[in-house]
């Protein structure tokens, strides 16, 4: 919705008002609109270069004299850029220019639309190894693509006092090879935080921190192999990634429906072991219900192995905290966590809690593939947990997810009403799947894989659904809130509306 639409800010304009700041005449702006005029003008300059990172805006009051508008105008138009990662508060240091948006490309016609093509192959062929690399370099103006938190929202300032602080304080054996298990620091860092917040009872001894959720699913596969374990069951649907990063297992696929993984399918695999990400199932957002809960740790006391991926457990926005799988049965979960989905997934910091059984195993495999993760980046994050500073800033980070999360379940509702919408109480996505019927009316759908090239030709990135299944489906879409503002939610959505309804994007 457009706030600024007939509100009194927005009235209070005289004609002429101009500024030197990017050449600024109030004059130009619609009536009505003031606000949003104003966002757009900024986001432009800081697309096309005029207002480079690092650039100040001037004060908002500076700027309203200019501009002879009220103050609340540039304040409100301040805040929907904020919203969107572009520019950031700084205290006394004003008003800065953090990121730049998304380049516009120009977009392809659709597929057999006056010859046309979309990006070949990306979606229409079975994902390999490299699909994540081509998608995340592919260009758009709009990215929906599932797993990234609000990037814009980084807490540069505490992880540059951290780093401050602790390289004041390292000696110079502290700069040698360390303890491949991790910094002791950041693993009791870690127990506390996975007590406090995930209700897990840890040790330090029983932390080993890796380079994220990645590093820690290639090691277990070897050690596993090495243990005679050739199949993981995963859930259907799950997720792409973490599929690849098992491929040298079968992963034959367990069924989730509204109470998470159905446990009596898994047993029927005769798998051993079984990967699940129990409190906010991927993608579907399904919570792994009590009754499971127990069915599951009965397989598991007969002999069998979770994995429990806890990839996004901290973003919850309606329902309260879902308990961790590990701290209900340790000795038959192993436990991975990280912060790319807290923080950034470019620090490639994760953990991984295993039972006795694996454990020594798992060091071994650390200690050969690395020698350890860097141990500078580990003592700042550990810095960053004990301070509560990381707790600061997830607090923030959920009112701004919290927003996107509502912006998007709108823009679905206005420009997609027939699709279901999926797992909203917590994490950074949804999962949307379309009806046959839509208000009262056929609702005809392209398979899901084209619908997503068709929308990268326009500019837009999602995940079709199939990308994350290995069984046939109902068509949907996978789409990523966290790391886009809400404006261009809003009209990333609703270019995919305009598709489903076979319309071309207006451009």
């Amino acid at each position: 919705m457009n706030r600024s639409i007939g509100s009194p800010l927005d009235r209070s304009i005289s004609p002429g008002g101009a500024s030197d700041f990017l050449q600024l005449d109030a004059g130009d702006a619609p009536r009505g609109g003031l606000s949003d005029w104003l966002a757009r003008r900024i986001r432009s300059a800081i697309a096309d270069g005029r207002l480079a990172v690092g650039s100040r805006l001037p004060a908002t009051r500076t700027l309203a004299a200019d501009l002879r508008v009220s103050r609340g105008v540039v304040t409100e138009a301040y805040r929907r850029l904020t919203e969107d990662g572009h520019v950031a508060g700084r205290g006394r240091g004003g008003t800065v220019v953090v990121a730049v948006p998304h380049a516009p490309i120009r977009p392809s016609p659709l597929p057999g639309r006056d010859g046309g093509a979309s990006p070949e192959g990306l979606f229409t062929t079975p994902p390999d190894l490299g699909v994540f690399d081509a998608i995340r370099s592919a260009p758009a103006r709009i990215d929906l693509s599932p797993g990234l938190p609000d990037l814009a929202a980084f807490p540069r300032a505490a992880w540059l006092r951290a780093e401050r602080s602790v390289l004041a304080g390292l000696s110079p054996a502290d700069f040698g090879y360390g303890d491949p298990r991790g910094t002791p620091a950041l693993r009791r860092a870690v127990a506390h935080w996975l007590s406090r917040n995930r209700g897990i009872p840890a040790d330090p001894d029983d932390v080993m921190i890796v380079n994220g959720t990645a590093q820690a699913l290639r090691m277990l596969v070897d050690v596993l192999r090495a243990d005679g374990i050739t199949d993981v069951a995963v859930e259907e649907p799950g997720s792409l990634g973490v599929r690849q990063h098992l491929r040298p297992l079968g992963t034959p696929p367990v069924p989730v429906d509204a109470h998470g993984i159905r446990v009596d399918a898994l047993r029927a695999t005769g798998a051993p072991a079984v990967l699940l990400t129990p409190a906010h199932q991927f993608p579907t957002g399904v919570v792994l219900g009590g009754e499971r809960r127990r069915e599951l740790m009965d397989w598991a006391r007969d002999g069998g192995l979770v994995i429990e991926d806890d990839y996004d457990a901290e973003h919850r926005y309606d329902r309260p905290a879902v308990p961790a799988l590990r701290a209900l049965l340790p000795e038959h979960v192993c436990y991975a966590g990280s912060v790319s989905k807290l923080l950034a997934p470019a620090l490639r910091l994760g953990w991984l809690l295993a039972p006795p059984a694996y454990r020594d195993a798992l060091v071994d495999a650390k200690r050969l593939i690395d020698l350890g993760s860097p141990a500078l980046p580990q003592l700042v994050l550990a810095h960053l947990m004990e301070s509560g500073d990381l707790e600061r800033h997830l607090r923030l980070i959920r009112r701004h997810h919290r927003r996107r999360r509502d912006a998007m379940i709108g823009a679905i509702r206005e420009h997609l009403p027939g699709a279901v919408v999926h797992g909203a109480a917590a994490g950074l996505h949804l999962m949307i799947t379309f009806g046959t019927e839509a208000r009262g009316g056929p609702y005809g759908v392209l398979p899901d894989a084209e619908l997503a090239t068709a929308a990268l030709a326009h500019g837009v990135k999602v995940h079709p659904l199939s990308w994350h299944t290995q069984r046939p489906q109902p068509p949907g879409l996978v789409l990523g809130y966290a790391a886009t503002g809400t404006a261009e939610i809003a009209e990333g959505v609703g270019v995919v509306g305009r598709l489903v309804r076979g319309e071309g994007p207006s451009v």
